[in-house]
């Protein structure tokens, strides 16, 4: 039988991707459910190709257009972040992968858990948000989280290799961005367009924003934490401006393990697919000629303080990664608009965290109520 997939976020970077796989494994996989939040006319494209069972809307202003042009086809289709949450737990599902931007992913995360459903893992914020709260859920519903990040895949992988042996340490790379030899002068001065050309990766506006202050790889950091049960000080930062090595593992005998390939998202989405097995793919493979020098260094946390921020707010714990994550929503979201700075991002968002309501140990409950505060301070700053 087929694997039955939904795929939330599709029409994103990682969605649009793993519809690829999903195109070139017909035979072992279908999509029972696709949802987007903004971009209607593609959702419809692919509604029409893959013709899953339900297709979910998250803006509902969208729905009556997504409706009428899906209504010659037996699609059900639903609209608003209740029915993201609602789809996830039909029982024919077999794996979901959450590749919803932001904090949008841990509602429907927590839902497909809860509902027993494999879970390939793209939205980092689910587990910076709420780590502790997700691990305990998957280990009470005995259901697996696969990660789908090119970083954690690649460690992933790496420690397939390991036979259980004690980790001493995770090497995470990083590219470094758009910015990484930028003086903090010339980063007080670089525009959204700078921002926006990442040198390795084709990625959604608001990751490549993240890439380029470095705070998704201090996001990536605290994902690892709860992903592979480590703690900070075994997560080095190692910059790595080829990105042919994804990542590494370091073990007790000092023995460094790494993966590597080519800059292709679509490597981890099927090995998430697949796990344990591995399929056959037609992508390009890496051509070590074509790299005669790898070069590594250190990630510079005065010129990128979110990198600082985020070993910060891991280290204090309790919901301050979640202070920390909408902080930077919002931010990002300002910068996008050219409404403030590159530089002034990480101003404010340091000021949230010290001003945002600390909860040691929070619920569910806590996280939501923690996210609207801080928002809403963060965008008063802004204001």
């Amino acid at each position: 039988m087929k694997r039955q997939l939904a795929i939330l976020g599709s029409t994103g970077s990682i969605g649009t991707q793993a519809l690829e796989v999903v195109s070139e494994h017909a035979d072992l996989f279908e999509v029972y459910a696709l949802t987007a939040n903004n971009q209607v006319d593609l959702l419809i494209n692919q509604a029409r190709k893959f013709m899953p069972e339900v297709v979910v809307i998250a803006n509902e202003q969208k729905y009556p257009e997504l409706k009428e042009a899906l209504e010659d086809l037996p699609i059900k289709v639903w609209a608003g972040s209740e029915a993201i949450a609602q789809v996830v737990q039909a029982e024919p599902i077999d794996m979901v992968l959450t590749a919803m931007v932001g904090y949008s992913g841990l509602k429907p995360t927590i839902a497909a858990i809860k509902a027993g459903k494999a879970i390939a893992l793209a939205n980092k914020e689910t587990l910076v948000v709420a780590g502790e709260l997700i691990n305990s859920l998957a280990t009470e519903h005995k259901v697996p989280i696969l990660p789908v990040d090119s970083e954690h895949s690649a460690i992933f992988q790496c420690l397939a290799c390991g036979y259980d042996n004690p980790l001493e340490k995770i090497l995470l790379t990083a590219s470094g961005g758009p910015f990484r030899t930028k003086t903090l002068d010339e980063l007080a001065h670089v525009t959204k367009v700078q921002a926006l050309k990442h040198p390795n990766w084709t990625m959604g506006a608001k990751i490549t924003i993240d890439s380029a202050s470095m705070m998704n790889k201090g996001f990536e950091m605290i994902e690892a934490k709860w992903l592979f049960g480590v703690s900070p000080d075994q997560i080095q930062v190692v910059v790595h401006p080829q990105s042919v090595i994804h990542s590494m593992i370091q073990f007790e005998d000092g023995a460094v393990i790494a993966q590597l390939g080519t800059p292709d998202m679509k490597l981890p989405i099927a090995y998430a697919f697949s796990f344990p097995k591995r399929m056959k793919s037609m992508a390009p493979r890496l051509d070590f000629s074509q790299y005669s020098t790898l070069t590594f260094e250190e990630p510079d946390m005065k010129r990128f303080r979110n990198l600082a921020f985020a070993f910060e707010a891991v280290g204090k714990g309790g919901n301050m990664p979640c202070i920390l994550n909408a902080a930077n929503e919002v931010v990002v979201a300002s910068f996008l608009r050219d409404e403030i700075g590159f530089l002034q991002m990480s101003d404010i968002i340091e000021k949230t965290m010290e001003r945002a309501t600390f909860v040691a140990a929070p619920s569910y409950e806590d996280y939501v109520a923690t996210d609207e505060e801080a928002r809403r301070l963060t965008a008063s700053m802004i204001k």
